[in-house]
């Protein structure tokens, strides 16, 4: 027996009138384990957050080699591996990309938004056992960081959080990306004229490779250090002169790295089960590195954790789901 999923609209009062005017309004994806048509029972409930650049659509996506996740949970139930688990796929989307799972005066409240709008709206259309002991959070590069966040300000509503390849350490992930924004928006005259740029190129073609570094930038800039009356609400941690690192605003960002906030949130951390950390060890964007550091940070502070490396890079490791999802789910309540 296969799984179901099925999609509906939630209406997000924490995105309504969001600074970017991106939808309120937003597709969800449930996946339904075998056998939940036919039964009362009710289920354990794991959330997956998605990258940077994706939507919640991406988790549905196979390539004609490799599974996508609900295969994926299909075949770990079949197998024993798992017990049976509502999966949840929400839409964090935005005009820059996406958004960190945080609430910003520049993107939006979507940590709100996930919390409060979410999983409320699952709780009450299907038969999820609607507690802490009985949700993980999960998610791969900004999905793992804001299933950090999520442990960080929300152990009441998460028991198990599971962070693929996590943006941490912020000097080795972010830091090389600096120099190629600021090529780019000299280049360009401005925030808004690159942007302008992008959109119409997007239209037209396709966004091209060196654009990453630059949207990449741009959106942690608007959800690490939002200013409003800025371009389009934030303030770049470089002059756009002569690239520049300004101190107080990459300050603002420091401030936001998991290496960082771990260390000063171990009470909440320690109210968890279980966190699971892994990261490649080719990844390009040096995760690998910070989240040592983070696994190290939560050891050292009675957290239980597993950490995990393996031999791959950033890109194309949904298989590693597989291995979160057989530590955590079993460690979830399941009545």
């Amino acid at each position: 027996m296969k799984g179901v999923l099925e999609t509906r609209e939630v209406q997000s009062p924490a995105l309504e009138n969001n600074p970017l005017g991106d939808p309120a309004r937003r597709r969800l994806t449930v996946y339904l384990p075998p056998g939940y048509a036919a039964g009362t029972q009710r289920y354990p409930v794991v959330y997956f957050l998605h990258a940077f650049g994706n939507g919640g659509g991406s988790w549905t996506n196979a390539s004609g080699f490799s599974p996508s996740v609900p295969d994926r949970l299909d075949a770990l139930i079949e197998a024993g591996t798992i017990p049976p688990v509502i999966g949840v796929f929400p839409d964090a989307w935005t005009k820059l990309g996406g958004s960190q799972w945080v609430n910003s005066d520049a993107i939006g409240r979507y940590r709100d938004y996930l919390i409060k709008d979410v999983v409320g709206f699952v709780d009450k259309t299907f038969r999820t056992l609607p507690k802490a002991a009985s949700r993980a959070v999960v998610g791969h590069s900004s999905g793992g960081y804001g299933a950090l966040v999520m442990g960080r300000y929300h152990p009441e509503v998460f028991s198990l959080v599971g962070a693929h390849a996590p943006d941490s350490y912020f000097e080795y992930s972010y830091l090389p990306d600096l120099p190629k924004a600021a090529t780019a928006l000299m280049k360009a005259g401005g925030v808004d004229t690159w942007v302008t740029e992008l959109r119409q190129r997007a239209r037209d073609t396709k966004v091209r490779g060196d654009d990453f570094p630059v949207i990449n930038i741009l959106a942690m800039a608007a959800a690490y250090s939002p200013k409003k009356g800025e371009p389009l609400n934030l303030e770049l941690p470089f002059e756009q002169h002569n690239a520049k690192l300004r101190l107080d605003v990459w300050n603002r960002w420091l401030v936001h790295d998991p290496v960082r906030f771990v260390p000063k949130f171990l009470d909440s951390f320690r109210k968890l089960k279980t966190v699971y950390l892994d990261a490649g060890t080719r990844d390009e964007f040096n995760l690998r590195w910070g989240t040592r550091m983070v696994a190290d940070d939560l050891k050292a502070g009675g957290v239980d954790v597993v950490h995990e490396e393996f031999e791959d890079g950033h890109s194309g490791v949904s298989y590693r789901f597989e291995r979160s999802l057989s530590v955590l789910v079993p460690r979830l309540a399941a009545d």
